[in-house]
């Protein structure tokens, strides 16, 4: 075997089994052998019953006296047990998951690992991971990485499948220039053959500055190939920016002014922009965006705005045109609804059209520009990378000006590695007239009493509510809410309002349809997935709950309570968390605070960046081990690549002899680019 092997290669994977785990991403041994463990065990630490602690533990034990009791008022399961060694017994519960119930064998010891505490008056083990002793202690060591289960494929099963995989683990090629030969086979063997945390550290420490130093050459080559590539200069005349600036229905905010005074003074350069514009939720970055576009009206350039949803679209269209139109800019939209499409088209390649907006119609191949010179991508993070670059091919020789436009904060230490040199604006404050939105943590079984008065109040008054759950329909083994249960639930709650759901599986026009249907007034409870987290202003929706919100980012849940607040009316965004966990620290962080970019900053402390940037790419771009507060491991990185880069200067021919390295920095370079 070769780590470019298939995973068919690897001893008791058949063709079934290959592609189930090719359904999980695992083409490759190299795939498995970044699967890194979530957590690891330390189980010769289990601790004997009569000497629990508050606090994570593990026991060892046999349980019996397995019960499901069904709670008819909340429609959940609570399973139960008694879980007993030879000092004593405690009492153990799960949630909504009545197959654990059936997993048990009698007088038969398994590991129980999770949290002991003090709840409903007596100490409990609250829903804890389970293994089989026999299974555990047949490995070598009682120190055992935990894998996260995909599918019906479990962190036991892994760890057969690594065991397979050991002698090629051992002998992973070397990746990186000037580290010592076998460092990284060396890492990987520690992260899944640890024999205790001092080796798991030293691994991290290797596969951290592996991660970082090529995201941060990839940033640095992008900044190189971008500099050679040419514009339309686009000349700034500050008596037309000052008429239309003056002819605003509204002052701008002081972030408002410095971010289009960046933009400005960049698109009259003959080198393309490259600029991030990142505001809050509803912090006006449209308008500003609208400065610009006038900017390249003047110089006589088309302009592009590429948005993620036709609603979206359509809503960017009518603020675009309510700007511009009084000064003679003519605005198009073309979605797939857009009627005449062929005539539309050609009145854009003529240059009859100064500025379109719209969704993947306008990247179609058929869709032809006279001159684009300015081009907008609107929460670009939801477009891959060939669709932006098929906007951006659409200018010819030379390349547009582009501005890239994202309501989901990123700290400025998460700018500075993953972007390289990429211009960052931000606006930080909101418009006048805005009402904070006032946040509060309720507990599942409290809904009756802390939630479902004031929604019947908000109603009556003619308000409507965004109901968010992460599910569509039932799993079979989840107790997470999902959309069309809670939907039903809803109208026997209220069985006099008008309730409906809405979900990414629907077709585009049926989701566009119950969108305008809500904005218009007639829909008082929408329950949906996330699919609403960007979309478009209802000024009249003024409450948000979102259910087991301990599921979700902190990012994804600030950018979904920026739904609500939209108008002058009150709002308020309900986390509801489930009855069995405390709520966590960055919930309890949302509930003090609205600043976006002080809880990207929390969010960056408390999760590592792998997952806030898999959210602004969907996740194609995955961090695992690496952190940005490790500063030495970044500098040591940021060191390296420029060595590199200037040894590639010389002789270009280098990045050959590190094909797999070339292969992970052209991917990174994608991402890392705005181009």
């Amino acid at each position: 075997m070769s780590f470019i092997d298939s995973v068919e290669e690897i001893k008791g994977v058949g063709p079934k089994t290959a592609l189930a785990l090719k359904k999980y991403g695992f083409e490759t041994i190299k795939d498995l052998a970044y699967y890194f463990p979530r957590d690891f065990e330390d189980y010769h630490r289990a601790t004997k019953i009569k000497d629990l602690k508050p606090g994570k533990v593990i026991v060892k034990g046999k349980i019996y006296n397995l019960m499901v009791n069904y709670v008819r008022r909340r429609h959940f399961n609570i399973e139960s047990g008694i879980i007993y060694d030879d000092t004593g017994e405690i009492r153990v519960v799960w949630y909504n998951q009545p197959y654990r119930i059936k997993n048990f064998k009698p007088d038969t010891e398994y590991y129980f690992s999770g949290n002991f505490d003090f709840k409903f008056n007596r100490y409990q083990l609250t829903s804890p991971t389970v293994n089989l002793a026999t299974e555990v202690e047949e490995t070598k060591t009682t120190f055992q990485p935990i894998y996260s289960t995909k599918g019906s494929y479990k962190s036991i099963w892994f760890k057969r499948l690594f065991d397979e995989m050991r002698s090629e683990i051992a002998k992973a090629p070397d990746m990186l220039p000037f580290e010592k030969p076998g460092a990284r086979a060396e890492a990987l063997y520690n992260i899944h053959f640890p024999d205790n945390y001092a080796d798991v550290e030293k691994a991290k420490e290797y596969l951290a500055y592996e991660e970082l130093f090529e995201l941060i050459l990839a940033a640095k080559l992008n900044k190189n190939e971008n500099s050679k590539l040419k514009a339309e200069p686009l000349k700034f005349v500050a008596e037309n920016t000052k008429r239309f600036v003056d002819s605003l229905p509204f002052k701008l905010t002081n972030g408002q002014r410095l971010a289009a005074w960046d933009i400005l003074k960049d698109i009259e350069k003959s080198k393309p922009m490259n600029r991030l514009l990142q505001g809050d939720v509803g912090s006006g970055k449209t308008v500003v965006a609208a400065i610009a576009i006038y900017q390249a009206f003047m110089a006589g350039k088309q302009s592009a705005l590429l948005a993620p949803t036709a609603i979206l679209a359509t809503q960017h269209a009518k603020t675009l045109k309510s700007l511009l139109e009084p000064f003679g800019v003519k605005i198009e939209l073309l979605i797939s609804a857009t009627k005449k499409k062929d005539d539309l088209k050609k009145r854009i390649v003529n240059g009859e059209v100064d500025v379109v907006v719209g969704t993947h119609a306008i990247i179609t191949d058929d869709t032809k520009f006279k001159n684009l010179s300015f081009a907008i991508i609107d929460e670009q993070h939801r477009f891959g990378v060939m669709q932006r670059q098929k906007l951006l091919m659409k200018t010819g020789e030379k390349a547009p000006h582009l501005l890239a436009m994202t309501a989901t904060p990123i700290p400025r230490s998460l700018q500075l590695t993953i972007f390289g040199d990429l211009s960052v604006s931000t606006i930080s404050e909101l418009p006048k007239g805005r009402t904070p939105i006032k946040t509060k943590l309720i507990n599942e079984l409290s809904m009756s009493e802390d939630l479902y008065p004031e929604m019947i109040e908000r109603m009556n008054a003619g308000e409507q509510i965004y109901w968010i759950c992460k599910l569509i329909e039932e799993t079979g083994r989840s107790e997470v809410a999902n959309v069309k249960k809670e939907a039903n639930k809803l109208r026997l709650q209220f069985p006099n309002r008008r309730i409906e759901y809405l979900h990414g599986r629907m077709k585009p026009d049926e989701k566009d349809e119950i969108m305008n249907r809500f904005k218009d007034g007639k829909i008082d409870i929408l329950v949906s997935t996330t699919v609403v987290e960007v979309g478009v202003d209802v000024p009249n929706a003024t409450t948000i709950v979102v259910m087991d919100a301990e599921n979700f980012g902190l990012a994804q849940l600030h950018q979904l309570r920026g739904r609500v607040g939209r108008g002058e009316k009150e709002s308020k965004c309900f986390l509801v968390v489930n009855n069995d966990k405390e709520p966590s620290l960055r919930l309890k962080e949302l509930e003090k605070s609205t600043d976006g970019f002080h809880l990207a900053e929390v969010d960056l402390k408390l999760r590592g960046p792998g997952e806030i940037y898999g959210q602004l790419q969907h996740g194609v771009l995955n961090l695992k081990i690496a952190t940005l507060s490790d500063t030495k491991t970044i500098s040591k990185a940021q060191k390296a690549a420029e060595r590199f880069i200037s040894e590639l200067a010389n002789n270009p021919e280098n990045m050959l002899k590190y094909e797999e390295l070339n292969t992970e920095i052209k991917k990174y370079q994608q991402l890392t680019t705005l181009n």
